[in-house]
């Protein structure tokens, strides 16, 4: 069994000859080979150079035994094309210099062509599947209606996500069309990347776990919904909701072949709460890479005997690989995955064959 198909059966729950692990931001600066990179260019340059894009979404997979690939871009690039002024403040992050506020704001968005908007990240998606060769699976990926909301209306990432609230419970209808508009430009984004290449998508909510259950079921799960709802099904779709175990079972009703879950609550927990008739993705604390290596062995032991050896589990952090991490350490966290969750009657099937 290769990687990528080993990948793939894990999405769709079916046998696998060991436990499949990829590592949200395994591409990044941790690396001294993308630090390299990053020296010499601006991080949004990266983004839009389809060749840069390509070499630091491969430096892991040369590095390391990874079962997939995820294309380097970010979810925010396709906000420009939706009348956004996006910049990249050194030091400070994201920002939205023309933040929307109010319901004129929303009505003045424009709708997103992801060919014309990022042509790029379709270009490294296309160029990685053919160096992958079936080697590894790949991943494309777009931040989920929530997250992009609070990024366009807050001006940048938050805290407390003041400005977001507020228009939910004070101008429901706005927060709702500008929901809709951003769900729209999710599962276009998303179909290009499958259309480009993609084998598994992965939508991001990586602020969705400030909310309440009963605002997740108000203003979220429907536009969720519609994103999953007009994804082409010959990839995988992986739902990760950051923060958001107090309302899985509302996660999981929103839609996804996979629900990615985070380190606050244990993977048979988790996954007794999404069902068993979902495939679960995760899930270390990204600060046990800084662990020393036989307390990293221990807990992925403990993630790996928490999925009880069940079909649909793929190995991940329960968010991304923290900046001052070892490579050494992922190295040996990958290796050990494998090695600790090696299915003995599927992997001789596969020799045999």
């Amino acid at each position: 069994m290769n990687k990528a198909e080993r990948f793939l059966a894990a999405c769709r729950r079916q046998p696998v000859d060991r436990t499949p692990v990829w590592m949200m931001r395994q591409a990044g600066r941790y690396l001294p080979e993308y630090r390299a990179i990053r020296a010499r260019h601006g991080f949004l340059e990266m983004c839009r150079t389809p060749e840069l894009a390509v070499e630091v979404t491969l430096q892991p997979l040369r590095r390391f035994d990874l079962d997939a690939a995820i294309v380097f871009a970010d979810i925010l690039l396709p906000l420009p094309a939706m009348g956004l002024d996006l910049a990249f403040e050194k030091g400070d992050g994201p920002a939205i210099r023309n933040p929307v506020r109010t319901a004129a704001d929303v009505d003045r968005l424009r709708p997103v062509d992801p060919t014309e908007a990022i042509p790029y990240v379709l270009e490294a998606l296309r160029t990685v599947r053919r160096e992958l060769d079936g080697k590894a699976a790949l991943i494309g990926f777009a931040g989920a209606p929530f997250t992009l909301a609070s990024y366009i209306i807050e001006g940048g990432a938050s805290r407390h996500y003041e400005h977001t609230k507020a228009m939910m419970v004070a101008d429901p209808a706005a927060w709702h069309r500008l929901a809709e508009k951003l769900a729209d430009v999710c599962a276009e984004v998303l179909g290009a990347q499958i259309a480009a290449g993609a084998q598994a998508v992965q939508l991001f909510d990586s602020w969705v776990g400030c909310l309440s259950r009963a605002d997740y079921a108000e203003f979220v799960r429907p536009h969720v919904e519609r994103v999953f709802a007009r994804l082409d099904t010959s990839a995988a779709h992986i739902h990760f909701a950051n923060g958001a175990s107090h309302m899985l079972a509302e996660v999981r009703a929103a839609g996804g072949d996979v629900i990615a879950v985070d380190w606050r609550l244990g993977l048979d927990e988790a996954w007794s709460i999404v069902g068993h008739d979902r495939a679960v993705q995760g899930n270390l604390d990204p600060v046990l890479l800084l662990a020393p290596q036989d307390r990293l062995e221990e807990r992925i032991a403990d993630v790996l005997r928490r999925a009880g050896g069940r079909d649909g589990h793929i190995f991940n952090l329960g968010h991304g690989v923290l900046p001052m991490t070892t490579p050494e350490n992922v190295g040996f966290a990958v290796e050990r995955v494998h090695a600790l969750s090696r299915r003995t009657a599927v992997a001789d099937a596969g020799d045999a064959t």
